[in-house]
């Protein structure tokens, strides 16, 4: 049973070809958006060095308000670059960072991957996925109707969340742009990422 499972993680990691890193983004304030970055260095346990979300605890502001000592579960964003794809093509303009997010990839489906499940980015960095991130009605302050574009339900009415993913930092390291990504399955069963307060 042991191969069969490997067989199907490595089967899954194999759906997605040559993963890269797009555009690296960081801000030191709570800025909806985040400027693009030439590099990024991630501090394990922390999140992204000089990110306003970076730290041990929550940083989000309305987690903060909910509990401040909550372990923070959401240390760095990633968003897959198709989801700017699929917005362009409903009339919005977005580009990297532009979502809050602090690494941009392209050539894997970010949301299909389990819980659980280590990004490898670069020579060091390995990144943890815990949560699907929640879109909140500042994508429609940033633009409107994008929120829509970026929220969807499934057949029974559940809400898909497509705005990216969370994640913490389990090895540090340098993040750059083109830099590989190398993934890294949980063995079955599988949990599917969610929303987490």
């Amino acid at each position: 049973m042991a191969e069969q499972k490997g067989g199907r993680r490595k089967s899954m990691a194999e759906n997605w070809k040559n993963p890269i890193v797009i555009a690296v983004s960081c801000s030191a304030n709570h800025t909806f958006s985040k400027p693009r970055q030439p590099l990024i260095k991630l501090i394990e346990g922390i999140g992204v060095e000089g990110d306003a979300h970076s730290g041990k605890r929550v940083k989000h502001r309305y987690l903060v308000d909910k509990n401040a000592m909550k372990r923070n579960l959401r240390q760095v964003h990633l968003i897959h670059s198709e989801l700017f794809d699929e917005v362009q093509a409903k009339g919005f303009s977005l580009d990297s960072g532009q979502l809050g997010e602090n690494i941009t990839t392209r050539g894997v489906d970010l949301l299909a991957l389990p819980t659980g499940t280590k990004l490898k980015i670069g020579a060091e960095a390995v990144i943890e996925l815990t949560a699907l991130r929640n879109p909140c009605h500042q994508i429609d302050d940033y633009q409107k109707g994008l929120l829509k574009a970026v929220v969807d339900r499934d057949e029974e009415g559940n809400i898909i969340r497509k705005a990216g993913v969370m994640g913490i930092v389990l090895t540090g390291g340098t993040i750059r742009p083109r830099d590989s990504i190398v993934l890294d399955i949980p063995a079955e069963p599988h949990h599917q990422l969610e929303y987490v307060w």
